[in-house]
């Protein structure tokens, strides 16, 4: 088995398609949040726009993709010699190897502070059903197994309690799936797809026992684990029938002909009496439920007018793969601006080793991005989307309490900065400065028939390295 094993790292290859049928695509409709205390959380979290998603567990021993190889879909490919029910039996027994004897939340945090990140969701659990967890509600968990004897075995618990020290907003990933438990993935059946394996329609009783465990694992996180601002549910498919519209067919997912109705009310009901005002991101089930949405591994066409969120890995994996291929930090700083400028926050995923610290080159970007942001975070943090808000390689934010609008200039990665940024949109106030904020000098610039012509101070032209220029000024009056 070990050598089948092996055989199915070389050969498990996610192509666009694939890939695609892994990512929660993003609903066309959205419906703001009545509760007050949710409607001012949720526009402290608009100000804070840059976080930090982490992924770990069972997968991260073997450094391969995330529970999804447990799914039978024709997209996850294996060695055709494997056997599936013996792969799964490799899968869930990885918990006896499973020991984090390095686990280091207080790095991981400090990371993210440097990064210049303000929020985080930490992955609690993923389909696979491993808890990461003290959960009540099962034995598969960290603190069952090799790992349960370090002081440090509650894992969630010490990831959220170092990340509130340094100041970031918390959020809980949960799965609704969950493809370990018997009253999800009954033991009886085969396991065709992503979805529950029997007819919930001719066994209501095995569904509410699924429907009873999920509510207790949830109300442990919103009453044990501290304050909580965000609980992130990931698995829409999991929905109720009635809210599979034409749009969700299309996505191509398999949709079985039951509800598979968790009763989002009533967890919701439980969880904001425990934590007021929680956000509650139930992915693509768009209603009370989904205070915003996630756009996953990819931008938005153009820019929204309601909240969200695109959550894009560093590497090409959300968790930990061996030797994974980093975005430099230039990308991600753009990609920061384009989603901030649209309206957006940016959640970046990444995935610390089964020793339990996160990989050096990763830190090293993350680094790179805080150095940018120290500078420049004026123009990224606290603001709101423009109407005008692109011109060429130029985004533009404007400030959520003043009348100052920004200017981003994306420069070109190993590339000379030009002496001059250009844009059309957005002109100054007659007579007001432009101030370039790594500096906090005001620089030269000029109004040629609409068009905004900076100078850029020889100093800056000759550093190398900077991913942006960013400006501040006052637009004209209309």
């Amino acid at each position: 088995m070990r050598s089948l094993i092996i055989s199915f790292f070389v050969l498990l290859t996610i192509t666009t398609q694939a890939q695609e049928q892994g990512i929660h695509p993003q609903s066309t409709t959205y419906e703001w949040p009545a509760d007050p205390a949710v409607k001012e959380k949720l526009e402290h979290w608009r100000d804070q726009k840059f976080g930090m998603i982490i992924h770990w567990g069972l997968y991260a021993v073997p450094g391969m993709i995330e529970s999804w190889a447990l799914c039978s879909e024709d997209w996850i490919s294996r060695d055709t010699n494997s056997d599936y029910g013996e792969f799964k039996k490799w899968y869930w027994g990885l918990k006896k190897d499973f020991n984090p004897t390095q686990f280091n939340p207080d790095q991981w945090a400090q990371a993210a502070k440097d990064a210049g990140m303000r929020y985080l969701v930490f992955t609690t659990k993923h389909h696979d059903g491993f808890c990461m967890f003290d959960t009540k509600q099962t034995d598969f968990k960290i603190t069952n197994g090799p790992f349960a004897d370090n002081p440090k075995a509650n894992v969630a618990k010490y990831v959220f309690d170092a990340f509130r020290r340094k100041g970031l907003m918390i959020g809980a990933y949960f799965s609704k799936p969950d493809w370990h438990c018997p009253y999800y993935w009954w033991p009886m059946y085969a396991t065709p797809d992503r979805n529950n394996n029997y007819d919930i329609r001719k066994h209501p009783g095995r569904w509410n026992q699924f429907k009873q465990y999920t509510y207790n694992q949830i109300s442990e996180l919103m009453h044990d684990y501290g304050s909580m601002d965000i609980l992130w549910l990931d698995g829409g498919w999991v929905r109720p029938l009635e809210t599979v519209t034409e749009e969700v067919k299309g996505w191509g997912a398999a949709i079985p002909a039951w509800s598979q109705d968790i009763d989002m009310p009533g967890i919701a009901t439980m969880a904001r009496q425990a934590q007021p005002g929680l956000l509650i991101v139930d992915r693509t089930v768009h209603g009370p439920y989904e205070n915003y949405q996630t756009p996953e591994q990819r931008v938005p066409d153009k820019q929204l007018d309601h909240p969200w969120e695109s959550c894009i890995t560093l590497g090409n994996a959300w968790g930990y793969v061996p030797n994974d291929e980093l975005k430099t930090s230039t990308k991600v700083i753009h990609q920061l601006i384009e989603v901030v400028a649209k309206g957006g926050s940016l959640l970046l995923g990444v995935g610390p080793t089964p020793q339990g610290t996160l990989p050096e080159p990763v830190v090293q970007r993350l680094t790179e991005i805080g150095s940018w942001l120290k500078v420049n975070g004026e123009a990224i943090y606290n603001t709101r989307p423009i109407q005008g808000y692109q011109s060429g390689k130029v985004y533009f934010t404007q400030s959520n309490h003043s009348k100052s609008v920004y200017a981003l200039a994306l420069l070109d990665e190993n590339a000379p900065v030009p002496a001059t940024i250009e844009w059309t949109v957005n002109v100054p106030a007659k007579g007001s400065k432009i101030k370039l904020l790594s500096t906090g000098a005001p620089v030269k610039y000029t109004v040629k028939e609409e068009k905004v012509i900076i100078s850029v101070p020889p100093a800056i032209q000759k550093a190398k390295g900077n991913p942006a220029l960013a400006f501040e000024f006052i637009v004209a009056a209309d």
